[in-house]
């Protein structure tokens, strides 16, 4: 078999219907648009119209709001970061950064940086440079002789 010689298989394709070719293809005249008005015309869509009455996008109740200044925190459990410990994907001499958290496997992407919480325990001596952490997280992490340093102001208790 040759390049030249490859096909698809007899029937597995169609030709496209060609719209307005007249009388004889089924499909002439109005081309199946029916007759008349601004939806026969081309290039228009008028999406949501239903005819004058009120469409539905704008029957329905609209809820809440959209705040563009809120922080998108990757949440990680100080338990999750033991295991990693144990397991070798997190160095413990290293301080523990977004970058180590996604080396690691924890993170997939940094987001607006990284929040301890302190879920599990933890008994590696860890320094911590993380944007915001928990209380229990930040009392567990000094209560094994770790450390934390907060990169993003005092949101210790955000």
């Amino acid at each position: 078999m040759k390049l030249n010689e490859l096909s698809d298989n007899p029937g597995s394709t169609k030709n496209r219907m060609r719209v307005g070719r007249g009388i004889g293809s089924g499909k002439g005249k109005t081309g199946g648009r029916g007759v008349k008005g601004q939806k026969a015309r081309t290039g228009v869509s008028i999406k949501g119209f239903e005819g004058g009455q009120m469409p539905l996008h704008r029957r329905l109740p609209k809820r809440g709001f959209f705040n563009p200044f809120s922080t998108d925190y990757n949440e990680v459990n100080i338990g999750r970061i033991q295991q990693a410990v144990d397991a070798g994907k997190l160095d413990a001499a290293a301080p523990v950064t977004v970058d180590a958290l996604i080396a690691a496997g924890l993170v997939t992407k940094p987001r607006d940086g990284v929040k301890i919480l302190g879920q599990g325990e933890i008994k590696a001596k860890l320094a911590f440079e993380v944007a915001a952490a928990s209380k229990g997280a930040i009392a567990a992490i000094e209560g094994a002789g770790g450390s934390v340093k907060l990169l993003v102001g005092d949101a210790a208790s955000a």
